[in-house]
C-alpha cells in the first residue's frame, strides 16, 4: 500500500466511525430507527492520572460503539474499494 493510500484508508474509515455513531445517536429519538442506537460502551472510564510533582498527566479513553457506526465501517470499507 501505497503511504497516499495509507491515509486515504484511515481518513475514510475514520469518517465511517463518526458518521455512523453520529447517525446512531440521531436515530435514538426516532422510533422506528431506533434499534441503531443500541450498543456498547467501554474503555478506561476512571481517568489514569500520572502526579509527577511540577506536571500533572491524566490518560482516559473510551469507546461507544453503536449499530449505526458498524453500518458506516462497512460502507466505509466498500467506499475505499470502489476508490
Amino acid at each position: 500500500m501505497k503511504d497516499g493510500r495509507f491515509w486515504l484508508f484511515w481518513i475514510v474509515l475514520f469518517s465511517g466511525i463518526i458518521l455512523g455513531g453520529l447517525l446512531g445517536e440521531l436515530a435514538s429519538s426516532v422510533s422506528f430507527l431506533s434499534w441503531m442506537s443500541y450498543g456498547e460502551t467501554f474503555g478506561l472510564t476512571q481517568p489514569l492520572q500520572l502526579d509527577i510533582g511540577i506536571i500533572q498527566l491524566s490518560f482516559g479513553v473510551i469507546f461507544k460503539l453503536n449499530v449505526a457506526s458498524i453500518i458506516g465501517v462497512l460502507v466505509a470499507l466498500l467506499i475505499y474499494r470502489k476508490l
